[in-house]
C-alpha cells in the first residue's frame, strides 16, 4: 500500500468508530452527534482527508458518516 493511502485508512477507521457509537441513537441525533464530534475534535488536516474520501464517493465509510457529511465543516485547501 502506498503512503498516500495510509492516512485515509486511519480516517476511515476513526470516522466509522464514531459512526458505530452514534448508530445507537435516533438517526437525526446520530448524524448531528457525529458531525459535531468531527467539527469539535478533528483538526483541519484530518477533515481534509475525510473530504478527499467523501469527494471520491466515500468508499469504506459507514452510511451515517455519509449522512453527516453535509454538516461537517470543510476546511480550507492546504
Amino acid at each position: 500500500m502506498s503512503p498516500d493511502h495510509r492516512p485515509h485508512d486511519k480516517i476511515i477507521t476513526m470516522a466509522n468508530q464514531i459512526a458505530r457509537f452514534m448508530e445507537s441513537k435516533p438517526h437525526a441525533e446520530g448524524v448531528a452527534g457525529l458531525a459535531a464530534h468531527i467539527n469539535d475534535f478533528w483538526e483541519p488536516r484530518m477533515r481534509r482527508h475525510l473530504f478527499e474520501l467523501l469527494d471520491k464517493g466515500g468508499e469504506g465509510l459507514r452510511p451515517l458518516v455519509m449522512d453527516a457529511a453535509a454538516s461537517i465543516r470543510r476546511p480550507a485547501a492546504a
